[in-house]
Protein backbone atom coordinates (compact mmCIF):
# COMPACT_ATOMS: atom_id res chain seq x y z
CA UNK A 1 0.00 0.00 0.00
CA UNK A 2 2.73 2.42 -0.92
CA UNK A 3 1.68 5.94 -1.79
CA UNK A 4 3.22 8.55 -4.06
CA UNK A 5 4.91 11.74 -2.93
CA UNK A 6 1.86 13.78 -3.89
CA UNK A 7 -0.41 11.83 -1.55
CA UNK A 8 -3.21 13.94 -0.14
CA UNK A 9 -3.11 14.13 3.65
CA UNK A 10 -6.29 13.04 5.42
CA UNK A 11 -8.02 15.74 7.50
CA UNK A 12 -8.28 13.13 10.31
CA UNK A 13 -5.09 11.83 11.95
CA UNK A 14 -6.67 9.10 14.08
CA UNK A 15 -9.20 6.53 12.82
CA UNK A 16 -11.10 6.68 16.12
CA UNK A 17 -11.83 10.41 15.64
CA UNK A 18 -13.73 10.01 12.35
CA UNK A 19 -17.29 11.49 12.51
CA UNK A 20 -18.96 8.55 10.76
CA UNK A 21 -22.47 9.88 11.29
CA UNK A 22 -21.76 13.01 9.23
CA UNK A 23 -20.00 11.01 6.54
CA UNK A 24 -22.85 8.52 6.17
CA UNK A 25 -25.47 11.29 5.90
CA UNK A 26 -23.42 13.24 3.36
CA UNK A 27 -22.86 10.28 1.03
CA UNK A 28 -26.41 8.98 1.32
CA UNK A 29 -27.68 12.44 0.37
CA UNK A 30 -25.50 12.35 -2.77
CA UNK A 31 -26.69 8.84 -3.62
CA UNK A 32 -30.32 9.92 -3.35
CA UNK A 33 -29.63 12.80 -5.72
CA UNK A 34 -28.02 10.39 -8.22
CA UNK A 35 -31.02 8.06 -7.99
CA UNK A 36 -33.54 10.85 -8.52
CA UNK A 37 -31.57 12.38 -11.39
CA UNK A 38 -31.47 9.01 -13.15
CA UNK A 39 -35.19 8.54 -12.53
CA UNK A 40 -35.81 11.87 -14.28
CA UNK A 41 -33.48 10.88 -17.14
CA UNK A 42 -31.01 13.70 -16.45
CA UNK A 43 -27.81 11.94 -17.55
CA UNK A 44 -25.64 15.06 -17.24
CA UNK A 45 -26.60 15.56 -13.60
CA UNK A 46 -25.98 11.87 -12.87
CA UNK A 47 -22.42 11.97 -14.20
CA UNK A 48 -21.65 15.25 -12.45
CA UNK A 49 -22.85 13.88 -9.12
CA UNK A 50 -20.92 10.63 -9.64
CA UNK A 51 -17.68 12.54 -10.22
CA UNK A 52 -18.41 14.62 -7.11
CA UNK A 53 -18.99 11.50 -5.01
CA UNK A 54 -15.83 9.74 -6.19
CA UNK A 55 -13.69 12.78 -5.31
CA UNK A 56 -15.31 13.09 -1.89
CA UNK A 57 -13.14 12.31 1.15
CA UNK A 58 -16.24 10.99 2.93
CA UNK A 59 -16.88 8.40 0.20
CA UNK A 60 -13.25 7.26 0.30
CA UNK A 61 -13.44 6.82 4.07
CA UNK A 62 -16.65 4.78 3.83
CA UNK A 63 -15.21 2.61 1.05
CA UNK A 64 -12.10 1.80 3.07
CA UNK A 65 -14.12 1.07 6.19
CA UNK A 66 -16.36 -1.29 4.24
CA UNK A 67 -13.53 -3.50 2.95
CA UNK A 68 -11.27 -3.35 6.02
CA UNK A 69 -13.80 -3.48 8.88
CA UNK A 70 -17.31 -4.49 7.76
CA UNK A 71 -16.58 -7.02 5.02
CA UNK A 72 -16.36 -10.70 5.94
CA UNK A 73 -13.45 -11.11 3.52
CA UNK A 74 -11.19 -8.61 5.30
CA UNK A 75 -9.04 -11.54 6.52
CA UNK A 76 -8.58 -12.90 2.99
CA UNK A 77 -5.49 -11.62 1.20
CA UNK A 78 -4.91 -10.98 -2.50
CA UNK A 79 -1.69 -11.60 -4.36
CA UNK A 80 0.15 -9.03 -2.18
CA UNK A 81 -0.63 -10.92 1.04
CA UNK A 82 -2.15 -7.85 2.79
CA UNK A 83 -5.06 -8.53 5.17
CA UNK A 84 -6.33 -7.28 8.53
CA UNK A 85 -5.44 -3.66 7.72
CA UNK A 86 -4.82 -1.52 10.82
CA UNK A 87 -6.09 2.04 11.46
CA UNK A 88 -2.99 3.85 10.18
CA UNK A 89 -2.84 1.79 7.00
CA UNK A 90 -6.54 2.53 6.46
CA UNK A 91 -5.76 6.25 6.37
CA UNK A 92 -3.00 5.49 3.86
CA UNK A 93 -5.52 3.66 1.69
CA UNK A 94 -7.85 6.67 1.86
CA UNK A 95 -5.05 8.98 0.73
CA UNK A 96 -4.15 6.66 -2.15
CA UNK A 97 -7.73 6.61 -3.40
CA UNK A 98 -7.55 10.39 -3.85
CA UNK A 99 -5.29 9.80 -6.88
CA UNK A 100 -7.05 7.34 -9.22
CA UNK A 101 -4.34 7.79 -11.86
CA UNK A 102 -1.81 6.32 -9.38
CA UNK A 103 -3.87 3.15 -8.88
CA UNK A 104 -2.90 0.30 -11.18
CA UNK A 105 -5.21 -2.71 -11.08
CA UNK A 106 -3.37 -5.86 -10.03
CA UNK A 107 -4.28 -9.45 -10.98
CA UNK A 108 -6.72 -11.30 -8.77
CA UNK A 109 -5.76 -14.40 -6.79
CA UNK A 110 -7.51 -17.59 -7.94
CA UNK A 111 -9.35 -19.43 -5.15
CA UNK A 112 -11.43 -22.59 -5.71
CA UNK A 113 -14.30 -23.35 -3.34
CA UNK A 114 -16.70 -26.34 -3.61
CA UNK A 115 -20.25 -25.66 -4.75
CA UNK A 116 -22.77 -26.59 -2.04
CA UNK A 117 -24.59 -29.82 -2.81
CA UNK A 118 -22.62 -30.46 -6.02
CA UNK A 119 -19.83 -32.94 -5.40
CA UNK A 120 -16.81 -32.52 -7.61
CA UNK A 121 -17.82 -29.03 -8.82
CA UNK A 122 -16.01 -25.90 -7.70
CA UNK A 123 -16.65 -22.18 -7.96
CA UNK A 124 -13.71 -20.13 -9.23
CA UNK A 125 -13.26 -16.97 -7.20
CA UNK A 126 -10.91 -14.08 -7.90
CA UNK A 127 -9.68 -12.23 -4.80
CA UNK A 128 -8.42 -8.68 -5.53
CA UNK A 129 -5.80 -6.92 -3.44
CA UNK A 130 -7.01 -4.63 -0.66
CA UNK A 131 -6.42 -1.41 -2.60
CA UNK A 132 -8.46 -2.66 -5.57
CA UNK A 133 -11.25 -3.74 -3.20
CA UNK A 134 -11.38 -0.26 -1.71
CA UNK A 135 -11.38 1.27 -5.20
CA UNK A 136 -14.22 -1.03 -6.27
CA UNK A 137 -16.22 -0.13 -3.16
CA UNK A 138 -15.75 3.57 -3.98
CA UNK A 139 -16.92 3.12 -7.58
CA UNK A 140 -19.85 1.01 -6.41
CA UNK A 141 -21.04 3.85 -4.15
CA UNK A 142 -21.47 5.96 -7.30
CA UNK A 143 -22.72 3.29 -9.72
CA UNK A 144 -25.29 1.47 -7.60
CA UNK A 145 -27.85 4.30 -7.12
CA UNK A 146 -27.74 5.06 -10.86
CA UNK A 147 -28.51 1.48 -11.82
CA UNK A 148 -31.03 0.93 -9.06
CA UNK A 149 -33.16 3.48 -10.91
CA UNK A 150 -32.69 1.52 -14.18
CA UNK A 151 -32.85 -2.15 -13.16
CA UNK A 152 -35.91 -4.17 -14.10
CA UNK A 153 -38.49 -4.82 -11.36
CA UNK A 154 -38.20 -8.63 -11.41
CA UNK A 155 -34.43 -8.74 -10.88
CA UNK A 156 -33.71 -9.77 -7.29
CA UNK A 157 -30.16 -11.12 -7.01
CA UNK A 158 -27.32 -9.11 -5.42
CA UNK A 159 -29.36 -5.93 -5.09
CA UNK A 160 -29.86 -3.89 -1.91
CA UNK A 161 -33.23 -4.49 -0.28
CA UNK A 162 -33.98 -7.63 -2.31
CA UNK A 163 -33.52 -11.30 -1.53
CA UNK A 164 -34.36 -14.76 -2.84
CA UNK A 165 -37.60 -14.76 -0.83
CA UNK A 166 -38.83 -11.86 -2.99
CA UNK A 167 -38.15 -13.91 -6.12
CA UNK A 168 -40.06 -16.89 -4.67
CA UNK A 169 -43.00 -14.66 -3.78
CA UNK A 170 -42.96 -13.20 -7.31
CA UNK A 171 -43.20 -16.72 -8.76
CA UNK A 172 -46.07 -17.53 -6.41
CA UNK A 173 -47.95 -14.38 -7.49
CA UNK A 174 -47.63 -15.50 -11.12
CA UNK A 175 -49.00 -18.99 -10.40
CA UNK A 176 -51.53 -18.49 -7.63
CA UNK A 177 -54.54 -18.03 -9.98
CA UNK A 178 -53.42 -19.70 -13.23
CA UNK A 179 -51.45 -22.75 -14.32
CA UNK A 180 -48.63 -21.92 -16.73
CA UNK A 181 -45.83 -23.31 -18.81
CA UNK A 182 -42.40 -22.65 -17.35
CA UNK A 183 -38.98 -22.33 -18.90
CA UNK A 184 -36.55 -23.44 -16.20
CA UNK A 185 -33.32 -21.91 -17.56
CA UNK A 186 -29.73 -22.09 -16.41
CA UNK A 187 -27.06 -19.75 -17.80
CA UNK A 188 -23.81 -21.63 -18.37
CA UNK A 189 -20.70 -20.02 -16.78
CA UNK A 190 -22.38 -16.65 -16.42
CA UNK A 191 -19.70 -14.72 -14.51
CA UNK A 192 -16.82 -16.15 -16.55
CA UNK A 193 -18.32 -15.71 -20.03
CA UNK A 194 -19.78 -12.19 -20.09
CA UNK A 195 -18.49 -10.22 -23.08
CA UNK A 196 -16.56 -7.32 -21.59
CA UNK A 197 -17.06 -4.95 -24.54
CA UNK A 198 -20.85 -5.26 -24.21
CA UNK A 199 -20.64 -4.58 -20.47
CA UNK A 200 -18.46 -1.50 -20.90
CA UNK A 201 -20.71 -0.13 -23.65
CA UNK A 202 -23.76 -0.56 -21.42
CA UNK A 203 -22.12 1.02 -18.36
CA UNK A 204 -22.98 4.65 -19.29
CA UNK A 205 -20.69 6.21 -16.67
CA UNK A 206 -18.04 8.97 -16.55
CA UNK A 207 -14.63 8.25 -18.04
CA UNK A 208 -12.96 7.81 -14.66
CA UNK A 209 -15.38 4.97 -13.87
CA UNK A 210 -15.09 3.47 -17.35
CA UNK A 211 -11.28 3.36 -17.08
CA UNK A 212 -11.40 1.80 -13.61
CA UNK A 213 -13.87 -0.93 -14.63
CA UNK A 214 -11.89 -1.72 -17.80
CA UNK A 215 -8.70 -2.04 -15.73
CA UNK A 216 -10.38 -4.52 -13.30
CA UNK A 217 -11.76 -6.62 -16.14
CA UNK A 218 -8.39 -6.77 -17.95
CA UNK A 219 -6.21 -7.25 -14.85
CA UNK A 220 -5.84 -11.02 -15.28
CA UNK A 221 -5.76 -13.97 -12.86
CA UNK A 222 -2.79 -15.33 -10.91
CA UNK A 223 -3.14 -19.01 -9.99
CA UNK A 224 -0.04 -19.78 -7.97
CA UNK A 225 2.70 -18.59 -10.31
CA UNK A 226 0.69 -18.97 -13.52
CA UNK A 227 -0.72 -15.74 -14.96
CA UNK A 228 -3.82 -15.93 -17.18
CA UNK A 229 -5.12 -12.84 -19.02
CA UNK A 230 -8.86 -12.20 -18.81
CA UNK A 231 -10.59 -11.55 -22.11
CA UNK A 232 -14.14 -12.20 -20.90
CA UNK A 233 -16.17 -12.33 -17.72
CA UNK A 234 -16.18 -10.55 -14.36
CA UNK A 235 -14.20 -12.55 -11.76
CA UNK A 236 -16.33 -13.55 -8.78
CA UNK A 237 -15.03 -12.36 -5.43
CA UNK A 238 -14.70 -8.64 -6.07
CA UNK A 239 -16.84 -5.99 -4.40
CA UNK A 240 -18.28 -4.72 -7.68
CA UNK A 241 -18.52 -8.05 -9.55
CA UNK A 242 -22.20 -8.78 -8.71
CA UNK A 243 -23.22 -5.25 -9.73
CA UNK A 244 -21.36 -5.54 -13.04
CA UNK A 245 -23.00 -8.91 -13.75
CA UNK A 246 -26.44 -7.43 -13.09
CA UNK A 247 -25.65 -4.55 -15.46
CA UNK A 248 -24.66 -7.01 -18.20
CA UNK A 249 -27.91 -9.01 -17.75
CA UNK A 250 -30.18 -5.97 -17.51
CA UNK A 251 -32.75 -5.81 -20.32
CA UNK A 252 -33.46 -9.54 -20.34
CA UNK A 253 -36.98 -9.13 -18.96
CA UNK A 254 -37.89 -6.46 -21.51
CA UNK A 255 -36.61 -8.63 -24.39
CA UNK A 256 -38.69 -11.60 -23.25
CA UNK A 257 -41.88 -9.60 -22.71
CA UNK A 258 -41.59 -7.93 -26.12
CA UNK A 259 -41.12 -11.24 -27.93
CA UNK A 260 -44.71 -12.52 -27.67
CA UNK A 261 -48.12 -10.97 -27.09
CA UNK A 262 -51.51 -12.56 -27.68
CA UNK A 263 -55.11 -12.02 -26.56
CA UNK A 264 -57.21 -14.99 -25.43
CA UNK A 265 -60.95 -15.54 -25.97
CA UNK A 266 -61.83 -13.47 -22.89
CA UNK A 267 -59.81 -10.46 -24.02
CA UNK A 268 -56.95 -11.05 -21.55
CA UNK A 269 -53.43 -10.34 -22.73
CA UNK A 270 -51.00 -13.27 -22.64
CA UNK A 271 -47.39 -12.17 -22.26
CA UNK A 272 -44.43 -14.16 -20.94
CA UNK A 273 -42.95 -12.93 -17.67
CA UNK A 274 -39.37 -13.40 -16.49
CA UNK A 275 -38.08 -13.61 -12.91
CA UNK A 276 -34.33 -13.53 -12.35
CA UNK A 277 -32.14 -14.01 -9.31
CA UNK A 278 -28.57 -13.31 -10.49
CA UNK A 279 -28.01 -16.00 -13.17
CA UNK A 280 -31.00 -18.19 -12.17
CA UNK A 281 -33.88 -17.49 -14.57
CA UNK A 282 -37.47 -18.72 -14.90
CA UNK A 283 -39.91 -17.66 -17.63
CA UNK A 284 -43.65 -18.22 -17.18
CA UNK A 285 -46.40 -18.04 -19.81
CA UNK A 286 -49.93 -19.46 -20.12
CA UNK A 287 -49.33 -20.37 -23.78
CA UNK A 288 -46.89 -23.05 -24.95
CA UNK A 289 -46.09 -21.12 -28.14
CA UNK A 290 -45.30 -18.09 -25.99
CA UNK A 291 -42.79 -20.00 -23.89
CA UNK A 292 -41.05 -21.33 -27.02
CA UNK A 293 -40.81 -17.83 -28.53
CA UNK A 294 -39.59 -16.47 -25.20
CA UNK A 295 -36.82 -19.07 -25.11
CA UNK A 296 -35.63 -17.95 -28.54
CA UNK A 297 -35.66 -14.30 -27.45
CA UNK A 298 -33.75 -15.18 -24.30
CA UNK A 299 -31.10 -17.08 -26.24
CA UNK A 300 -30.73 -14.16 -28.65
CA UNK A 301 -30.26 -11.68 -25.80
CA UNK A 302 -27.70 -13.90 -24.10
CA UNK A 303 -25.79 -14.46 -27.35
CA UNK A 304 -25.19 -10.69 -27.64
CA UNK A 305 -23.64 -10.74 -24.16
CA UNK A 306 -21.49 -13.79 -24.96
CA UNK A 307 -23.64 -16.17 -22.88
CA UNK A 308 -25.73 -19.25 -23.60
CA UNK A 309 -28.27 -21.47 -21.90
CA UNK A 310 -27.04 -24.75 -20.47
CA UNK A 311 -28.28 -27.42 -22.93
CA UNK A 312 -28.96 -30.15 -20.32
CA UNK A 313 -30.24 -27.98 -17.46
CA UNK A 314 -32.75 -25.93 -19.49
CA UNK A 315 -36.20 -27.45 -19.95
CA UNK A 316 -39.86 -26.57 -20.56
CA UNK A 317 -42.30 -27.88 -17.98
CA UNK A 318 -45.79 -27.16 -16.70
CA UNK A 319 -46.81 -26.20 -13.21
CA UNK A 320 -49.82 -28.62 -13.09
CA UNK A 321 -49.48 -31.24 -15.84
CA UNK A 322 -46.68 -33.43 -17.21
CA UNK A 323 -44.88 -32.27 -20.37
CA UNK A 324 -42.86 -34.82 -22.36
CA UNK A 325 -42.81 -37.24 -19.41
CA UNK A 326 -41.45 -34.48 -17.15
CA UNK A 327 -43.15 -34.23 -13.76
CA UNK A 328 -45.00 -30.98 -13.05
CA UNK A 329 -43.30 -28.29 -11.00
CA UNK A 330 -39.72 -27.05 -10.83
CA UNK A 331 -36.93 -26.22 -8.39
CA UNK A 332 -35.82 -22.64 -7.84
CA UNK A 333 -33.39 -21.30 -5.21
CA UNK A 334 -33.75 -24.42 -3.06
CA UNK A 335 -37.57 -24.46 -3.19
CA UNK A 336 -39.92 -26.81 -5.04
CA UNK A 337 -42.83 -25.00 -6.72
CA UNK A 338 -45.71 -26.94 -8.23
CA UNK A 339 -49.50 -27.12 -8.38
CA UNK A 340 -51.74 -29.98 -7.21
CA UNK A 341 -55.23 -30.83 -8.39
CA UNK A 342 -57.78 -30.64 -5.56
CA UNK A 343 -61.51 -31.05 -5.05
CA UNK A 344 -64.05 -28.30 -4.80
CA UNK A 345 -63.89 -28.18 -1.00
CA UNK A 346 -60.14 -27.52 -0.91
CA UNK A 347 -59.82 -25.19 -3.90
CA UNK A 348 -59.13 -21.50 -3.78
CA UNK A 349 -61.05 -18.69 -5.43
CA UNK A 350 -60.16 -16.25 -8.13
CA UNK A 351 -60.16 -12.59 -7.16
CA UNK A 352 -63.38 -10.60 -7.66
CA UNK A 353 -65.49 -13.66 -8.28
CA UNK A 354 -66.70 -16.97 -6.99
CA UNK A 355 -65.15 -19.16 -9.63
CA UNK A 356 -63.17 -21.88 -7.91
CA UNK A 357 -59.68 -22.99 -8.86
CA UNK A 358 -59.18 -26.70 -9.59
CA UNK A 359 -55.64 -26.63 -8.20
CA UNK A 360 -53.57 -25.39 -5.31
CA UNK A 361 -50.09 -23.87 -5.56
CA UNK A 362 -47.64 -25.20 -2.98
CA UNK A 363 -44.05 -24.15 -2.28
CA UNK A 364 -41.93 -26.46 -0.14
CA UNK A 365 -38.22 -27.10 0.48
CA UNK A 366 -36.75 -29.17 -2.33
CA UNK A 367 -35.60 -32.74 -1.72
CA UNK A 368 -32.05 -31.79 -2.64
CA UNK A 369 -32.06 -29.03 0.01
CA UNK A 370 -33.29 -31.52 2.62
CA UNK A 371 -30.65 -34.10 1.67
CA UNK A 372 -27.92 -31.47 1.75
CA UNK A 373 -29.00 -30.28 5.21
CA UNK A 374 -29.21 -33.82 6.61
CA UNK A 375 -25.71 -34.54 5.25
CA UNK A 376 -24.43 -31.35 6.85
CA UNK A 377 -25.75 -32.22 10.34
CA UNK A 378 -24.43 -35.77 9.98
CA UNK A 379 -20.99 -34.43 9.04
CA UNK A 380 -20.97 -32.07 12.06
CA UNK A 381 -21.90 -34.87 14.46
CA UNK A 382 -19.34 -37.32 13.04
CA UNK A 383 -16.59 -34.70 12.96
CA UNK A 384 -17.13 -33.86 16.66
CA UNK A 385 -17.48 -37.28 18.24
CA UNK A 386 -15.11 -36.42 21.05
CA UNK A 387 -16.73 -33.10 22.03
CA UNK A 388 -18.95 -32.60 25.03
CA UNK A 389 -22.70 -32.28 24.64
CA UNK A 390 -22.51 -28.50 25.18
CA UNK A 391 -19.96 -28.01 22.42
CA UNK A 392 -21.89 -30.24 20.01
CA UNK A 393 -25.06 -28.20 20.61
CA UNK A 394 -23.07 -25.01 19.95
CA UNK A 395 -22.09 -26.37 16.53
CA UNK A 396 -25.56 -27.65 15.60
CA UNK A 397 -27.86 -24.83 16.74
CA UNK A 398 -26.71 -22.15 14.21
CA UNK A 399 -26.99 -24.63 11.31
CA UNK A 400 -30.47 -25.81 12.34
CA UNK A 401 -31.81 -22.31 13.00
CA UNK A 402 -30.37 -20.78 9.82
CA UNK A 403 -31.72 -23.53 7.56
CA UNK A 404 -35.16 -23.47 9.17
CA UNK A 405 -35.39 -19.68 8.94
CA UNK A 406 -34.60 -19.79 5.23
CA UNK A 407 -37.71 -21.92 4.58
CA UNK A 408 -40.00 -20.44 7.22
CA UNK A 409 -41.94 -18.35 4.66
CA UNK A 410 -43.32 -21.45 2.84
CA UNK A 411 -45.13 -24.64 3.84
CA UNK A 412 -42.32 -26.46 5.61
CA UNK A 413 -43.77 -27.83 8.87
CA UNK A 414 -43.82 -31.46 7.67
CA UNK A 415 -40.29 -31.02 6.38
CA UNK A 416 -39.21 -29.68 9.77
CA UNK A 417 -40.65 -32.74 11.50
CA UNK A 418 -38.82 -35.02 9.07
CA UNK A 419 -35.52 -33.22 9.68
CA UNK A 420 -36.06 -33.49 13.45
CA UNK A 421 -36.50 -37.23 13.05
CA UNK A 422 -33.28 -37.56 11.03
CA UNK A 423 -31.43 -35.46 13.59
CA UNK A 424 -32.70 -37.61 16.46
CA UNK A 425 -31.43 -40.78 14.75
CA UNK A 426 -28.03 -39.17 14.18
CA UNK A 427 -27.77 -38.06 17.81
CA UNK A 428 -28.82 -41.47 19.05
CA UNK A 429 -26.04 -43.09 17.01
CA UNK A 430 -23.63 -40.50 18.42
CA UNK A 431 -24.65 -41.38 21.99
CA UNK A 432 -24.44 -45.15 21.38
CA UNK A 433 -20.97 -44.72 19.91
CA UNK A 434 -19.78 -42.87 23.03
CA UNK A 435 -21.19 -45.49 25.44
CA UNK A 436 -21.26 -48.87 23.67
CA UNK A 437 -21.66 -50.81 26.94
CA UNK A 438 -24.45 -48.74 28.47
CA UNK A 439 -28.14 -49.51 28.21
CA UNK A 440 -30.61 -47.52 26.16
CA UNK A 441 -32.34 -46.28 29.33
CA UNK A 442 -29.06 -44.99 30.78
CA UNK A 443 -28.15 -43.17 27.56
CA UNK A 444 -31.58 -41.54 27.28
CA UNK A 445 -31.47 -40.29 30.87
CA UNK A 446 -27.96 -38.89 30.39
CA UNK A 447 -28.49 -36.94 27.16
CA UNK A 448 -32.26 -36.36 26.94
CA UNK A 449 -34.74 -34.85 29.36
CA UNK A 450 -38.52 -35.07 29.32
CA UNK A 451 -40.76 -31.99 29.45
CA UNK A 452 -44.53 -32.43 29.74
CA UNK A 453 -46.18 -31.42 26.49
CA UNK A 454 -42.87 -30.93 24.66
CA UNK A 455 -41.63 -34.54 24.47
CA UNK A 456 -37.96 -35.43 24.80
CA UNK A 457 -35.27 -32.79 24.39
CA UNK A 458 -31.56 -33.19 23.75
CA UNK A 459 -30.31 -31.20 26.76
CA UNK A 460 -26.83 -30.69 28.19
CA UNK A 461 -26.10 -30.77 31.96
CA UNK A 462 -25.67 -26.98 31.84
CA UNK A 463 -29.29 -26.64 30.72
CA UNK A 464 -28.55 -25.77 27.09
CA UNK A 465 -31.10 -27.25 24.66
CA UNK A 466 -30.74 -28.33 21.07
CA UNK A 467 -32.96 -26.25 18.82
CA UNK A 468 -35.65 -28.11 16.90
CA UNK A 469 -36.53 -27.29 13.30
CA UNK A 470 -40.23 -27.32 14.16
CA UNK A 471 -39.71 -24.64 16.83
CA UNK A 472 -38.98 -22.01 14.18
CA UNK A 473 -42.28 -20.25 13.62
CA UNK A 474 -43.60 -19.60 10.12
CA UNK A 475 -43.52 -16.05 8.79
CA UNK A 476 -45.15 -15.05 5.52
CA UNK A 477 -42.85 -12.88 3.45
CA UNK A 478 -44.24 -9.84 1.64
CA UNK A 479 -42.63 -9.18 -1.73
CA UNK A 480 -40.79 -5.92 -2.20
CA UNK A 481 -42.48 -3.31 -4.36
CA UNK A 482 -41.12 -3.57 -7.90
CA UNK A 483 -40.15 0.10 -8.25
CA UNK A 484 -38.97 0.67 -4.66
CA UNK A 485 -35.29 1.22 -3.88
CA UNK A 486 -33.28 1.91 -0.70
CA UNK A 487 -32.10 5.11 -2.40
CA UNK A 488 -35.61 6.57 -2.75
CA UNK A 489 -35.41 7.98 0.81
CA UNK A 490 -38.26 5.94 2.33
CA UNK A 491 -36.19 4.63 5.26
CA UNK A 492 -39.24 3.65 7.34
CA UNK A 493 -40.37 1.16 4.69
CA UNK A 494 -36.95 -0.47 4.41
CA UNK A 495 -36.37 -0.60 8.17
CA UNK A 496 -39.71 -2.34 8.65
CA UNK A 497 -38.75 -4.89 6.01
CA UNK A 498 -35.47 -5.59 7.80
CA UNK A 499 -37.27 -6.42 11.05
CA UNK A 500 -39.78 -8.66 9.22
CA UNK A 501 -37.31 -10.54 7.04
CA UNK A 502 -37.35 -14.36 7.47
CA UNK A 503 -33.58 -14.51 8.01
CA UNK A 504 -33.58 -11.89 10.76
CA UNK A 505 -33.18 -13.50 14.15
CA UNK A 506 -35.90 -13.01 16.76
CA UNK A 507 -33.72 -11.00 19.14
CA UNK A 508 -32.45 -8.81 16.30
CA UNK A 509 -36.01 -8.18 15.12
CA UNK A 510 -37.10 -7.20 18.64
CA UNK A 511 -34.14 -4.86 19.04
CA UNK A 512 -34.81 -3.28 15.64
CA UNK A 513 -38.37 -2.46 16.69
CA UNK A 514 -37.23 -1.34 20.13
CA UNK A 515 -34.62 1.04 18.65
CA UNK A 516 -36.91 2.26 15.84
CA UNK A 517 -34.54 0.74 13.27
CA UNK A 518 -31.54 2.84 14.32
CA UNK A 519 -28.11 2.04 15.71
CA UNK A 520 -27.95 2.71 19.43
CA UNK A 521 -24.56 4.41 19.12
CA UNK A 522 -24.47 6.46 15.89
CA UNK A 523 -28.30 6.77 15.65
CA UNK A 524 -28.23 6.13 11.90
CA UNK A 525 -30.96 4.01 10.34
CA UNK A 526 -29.94 0.44 9.54
CA UNK A 527 -29.96 -0.30 5.83
CA UNK A 528 -29.82 -3.53 3.90
CA UNK A 529 -26.24 -4.75 3.71
CA UNK A 530 -25.18 -3.18 7.00
CA UNK A 531 -23.32 -5.50 9.36
CA UNK A 532 -24.73 -5.35 12.88
CA UNK A 533 -23.99 -7.09 16.17
CA UNK A 534 -25.81 -7.49 19.47
CA UNK A 535 -23.98 -5.69 22.27
CA UNK A 536 -24.43 -6.05 26.03
CA UNK A 537 -24.78 -2.63 27.61
CA UNK A 538 -23.34 -3.95 30.88
CA UNK A 539 -21.65 -7.37 30.57
CA UNK A 540 -22.50 -8.16 34.19
CA UNK A 541 -26.27 -7.63 33.99
CA UNK A 542 -27.35 -10.82 32.20
CA UNK A 543 -29.14 -11.72 28.96
CA UNK A 544 -32.39 -9.76 29.30
CA UNK A 545 -33.39 -7.58 26.38
CA UNK A 546 -33.10 -4.38 28.43
CA UNK A 547 -29.37 -5.06 28.69
CA UNK A 548 -28.91 -5.53 24.93
CA UNK A 549 -28.60 -3.13 22.02
CA UNK A 550 -28.05 -3.46 18.29
CA UNK A 551 -24.96 -1.73 16.90
CA UNK A 552 -23.19 -1.51 13.58
CA UNK A 553 -20.13 -3.73 13.51
CA UNK A 554 -17.81 -0.73 13.26
CA UNK A 555 -19.69 1.03 16.07
CA UNK A 556 -19.30 -2.09 18.20
CA UNK A 557 -15.55 -2.16 17.46
CA UNK A 558 -15.29 1.52 18.36
CA UNK A 559 -17.14 1.02 21.64
CA UNK A 560 -14.97 -1.97 22.56
CA UNK A 561 -11.79 0.02 21.86
CA UNK A 562 -12.98 2.94 24.00
CA UNK A 563 -13.90 0.60 26.87
CA UNK A 564 -10.41 -0.94 26.64
CA UNK A 565 -8.79 2.52 26.80
CA UNK A 566 -10.97 3.40 29.82
CA UNK A 567 -10.03 0.20 31.67
CA UNK A 568 -6.33 0.72 30.94
CA UNK A 569 -6.51 4.26 32.34
CA UNK A 570 -8.44 3.11 35.39
CA UNK A 571 -6.33 0.01 36.07
CA UNK A 572 -2.84 0.78 34.69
Amino acid sequence: MATTEATVISPIEDWKDVPWQKLEKRIFRLQKRIYRAQSRGNVQAVRSLQRLLIKSWSARMLAVRRVTQDNQGKRTAGIDGIKNVGPQHRLTLVATLAQPEAIKAQPVRRVLIPKPGKEGQVRRLGIPVMLDRAHQALIKLALEPQWEARFEPNSYGFRPGRACHDAIEAVFNQLRFQDKYILDADIADCFDSIRQEVLLAKLAAPRVIQRAVRAWLKAGILDGVVFTPTTSGTPQGGVASPLLANIALDGMEAAVRASYRRTDAHGNSITPSLIRYADDVVVLCADYDGIVVAQGALEGFLAEAGLRLHPTKTRIIHSLHSVDDAAPGFHFLGFTIRQHQVGKYRAGKRPRGRQRLPFKTLITPSKESIRRHVRQTRHIIRAHKGLSQDRLIDHLNPVITGWARYFRSVQAYKTYRLCDLHLYNQLRSWAYHRHPRKSRRWIVRKYWSFEPGRRWRFRAPSGQDLRRHSEVSSLRHVKVCGSASPYDGNLIYWTRRLSQHPLTRTMESRLLRRQAGKCARCHLTFRDGDQWEIDHIDPRDGEQITNKQLLHRHCHDQKTAQMGDHLRRRYP
